[in-house]
């Protein structure tokens, strides 16, 4: 079973920068896809970034220019880098890992809270 560990969340103020981690304790590198998602209070989940087997990455619009996902693959660790955060960046930031092609699931983090202030 593939737990994922998530760090790095907190508070800052807008501008500052972030840089959250999401570690797993096996090998993932036959599963498809490697995401973060954030979930708002009153809106729901919103998927922020995914990376893809062969390197292609999307960004949502919101966070094009300011976020960036990075995978290491030999620490098996995700990461999302936050810089120039915004209040409206405030959520509990989940990460993901799409194996249901090859193990038929997926696998979520626990979440952290991002906090931006104003």
């Amino acid at each position: 079973q593939v737990q994922l560990v998530e760090s790095g969340g907190g508070l800052v103020q807008a501008g500052g920068s972030l840089r959250l981690s999401c570690t797993a304790n096996r090998d993932t590198s036959d599963c498809s896809g490697w995401a973060w998602y954030r979930r708002y209070q009153e809106t729901g989940r919103e998927r922020v970034a995914v990376t893809i087997s062969d390197g292609y990455t999307v960004y949502t619009d919101s966070v094009k220019g300011r976020f960036t996902l990075l995978r290491d693959n030999e620490k098996n660790t995700l990461y999302l880098q936050m810089n120039d955060l915004k209040p409206e960046d405030t959520a509990v930031y989940f990460c993901n890992v799409d194996c249901v092609r090859t193990r038929g699931m997926d696998y979520w983090g626990q979440g952290t809270q991002v906090t931006v202030s104003s």
